[in-house]
């Protein structure tokens, strides 16, 4: 199976036609979910090989740039979505031989239609992601679906701009990871974000274009000293419509 951001290329303009960003009042269930505005800092930590006094307004940028919210789902809901996923996952097999070799063992495919409740989560993701008036731009009317093996892991890359916008955010199901930053150009700039069960990462600007990032596999995945196992893992991810330049 090739990687479906071929496919993405090849329907975009069709898609985005008909695709406007779905504007809707959100329950007071989901504006509670909300109120919360910036990311738990203390999911975010600097490598002792980025030296305090090096770099500080690049720190800063990629620290607003990354931003991790734990429980961004409950565990009805992510119970909810993986009943809604796992009858297409189950018919795929894991691949180890993506077209730019750099993820091993996923599957992956795209979804645009939910149920309900599972599209009132990805709203939820979107009002926060892509809150108008961010300077996000719209999301892609797809959710990219990742299957990542618990042998899998993905290899350090910058992502191609052709493909996707400024801002990528991911649902964490199953299991957590530990997710590195590296600067394209100074790689001992280091970061390492812990990717819960159930949390929510928001990626852009400069975390998405100055550094790498990559999903540690099992010998690495190391959080604060103490080891994370490295479980099967479901990400479902919105991302913003690529600029019209860069398609």
């Amino acid at each position: 199976m090739r990687l479906l951001t071929f496919s993405v290329l090849r329907n975009y303009k069709l898609k985005s036609f008909f695709f406007t960003h779905p504007k809707r009042l959100y329950s007071g269930v989901i504006q509670s979910k909300l109120d919360v505005k910036s990311g738990d800092t203390s999911l975010v930590e600097i490598s002792e090989t980025w030296k305090a006094e090096e770099e500080p307004d690049l720190r800063a940028a990629v620290l607003r740039d990354m931003q991790v919210f734990p429980d961004f789902v409950t565990e009805e809901e992510e119970q909810s979505m993986l009943a809604e996923l796992e009858p297409y996952l189950k018919r795929m097999r894991y691949e180890f031989d993506h077209w730019d070799n750099a993820i091993q063992g996923y599957r992956e495919t795209e979804k645009s239609k939910w149920s309900p409740e599972n599209q009132i989560i990805l709203d939820r993701v979107k009002a926060l992601a892509f809150a108008p008036g961010s300077g996000s731009g719209e999301p892609l009317p797809h959710a990219h679906v990742l299957d990542l093996a618990g042998a899998g892991h993905i290899k350090p890359h910058i992502d191609a701009v052709r493909f996707c916008g400024d801002v990528i955010a991911g649902v964490c199901l199953v299991s957590g990871a530990v997710m590195r930053l590296a600067h394209a150009q100074k790689p001992h700039l280091v970061l390492d974000a812990l990717l819960a069960r159930r949390a929510l990462y928001i990626m852009k600007g400069c975390a998405r274009y100055s550094f790498s990032h990559a999903v540690l596999g099992a010998d690495e995945s190391v959080w604060k000293g103490r080891k994370v196992q490295r479980l099967r893992r479901v990400a479902v991810i919105c991302r913003s419509q690529p600029h019209p330049q860069n398609k």
